[in-house]
């Protein structure tokens, strides 16, 4: 194993990246020096050149692998020899002066206003699993707060009419709760505190059948068997990404990019630009006819 790679994912850690985020520097810096030494005959971080990354670009591109897809690559490799050039492994970043593919913007399905409605209905709060999967739905559409975050959330972080947010990068915000969402999350707790009554459990918030933080896995099979029961559309995704992105969309219709960026943790206001490519539908062409040129003239 590569001396530079393991210092790499050791110094990740150290800086407190999210699991999530560390497994993507892992697998796909491992990825690519594996390529380079089968398929290059490179062997040593130090004789990588600009060529050979293009030529994995190229590689990735040919296997059906999206502009998307690929410039994920190249920003964890970035990371990974910037890494390697300050600590002296590498004299010359062979990566520095390659530029990201250029991205095809698509435009998003994501739920409308009827199947969150009707997903928030298949759960009620007849037992504790099925509150806590009302909980759950209701949190992450009402705040947009990602899988991970939820995951996290600890009793004391709920503090009157808003959350605390223990966001990517060890960054804390706070997501404010609407009066709905309260009123779910007081019910969930009554039931909760009836059926973990005298047992021992972690202070998180939500918690599994026997009392254990919550998986993200866990959390998506929520919205896939929710979405089943919902009839949702089948070329949505039912995901609790789609949730996060159902909201940014929802909020970006009435309120400014820069508002709706802090409220979803982004670190840049061009990551939340992404979500603008959804705000092409039915609500936006509804505004465009009714301030059009002519219905202005009229």
């Amino acid at each position: 194993m590569y001396l530079e790679f393991e210092d790499f994912l050791f110094n990740c850690e150290s800086k407190g990246l999210s699991p999530k985020t560390i497994k993507s520097y892992r697998n796909n810096t491992l990825l690519f020096l594996k390529y380079a030494e089968k398929e290059l005959g490179i062997n040593k971080v130090k004789d990588i050149q600009a060529l050979h990354v293009k030529k994995y670009f190229k590689y990735k591109g040919d296997n059906n692998c999206t502009n998307v897809y690929i410039n994920s690559i190249h920003k964890v490799l970035r990371a990974f020899f910037q890494y390697c050039q300050d600590e002296s492994y590498i004299i010359n970043n062979p990566i520095e002066k390659l530029k990201f593919s250029k991205a095809e913007i698509k435009i998003i399905d994501i739920f409308n206003d009827s199947e969150v409605r009707k997903l928030l209905m298949v759960y009620d709060f007849s037992n504790y699993l099925n509150a806590r999967n009302k909980a759950i739905l209701s949190m992450q559409f009402d705040t947009g707060i990602r899988t991970t975050e939820t995951i996290e959330i600890l009793n004391d972080d709920l503090q009157g009419d808003r959350i605390l947010i223990h966001g990517k990068g060890s960054k804390e915000r706070y997501v404010p709760m609407s009066i709905e969402l309260t009123k779910v999350l007081k019910r969930y707790e009554r039931i909760k505190k009836i059926y973990f009554n005298n047992k021992d459990i972690p202070n998180n918030y939500f918690l599994s059948r026997t009392g254990r933080p919550l998986t993200v896995e866990a959390i998506e099979r929520i919205y896939v068997k929710g979405g089943e029961f919902a009839k949702v559309r089948k070329k949505i995704r039912c995901s609790p990404h789609t949730a996060r992105h159902y909201y940014a969309v929802k909020m970006l219709e009435n309120n400014d990019i820069y508002t709706v960026s802090k409220l979803l943790g982004h670190s840049k206001v061009k990551i939340t630009q992404i979500y603008l490519s959804s705000l092409t539908n039915e609500k936006i062409i509804e505004q465009g006819q009714v301030t059009s040129p002519l219905s202005v003239l009229k």
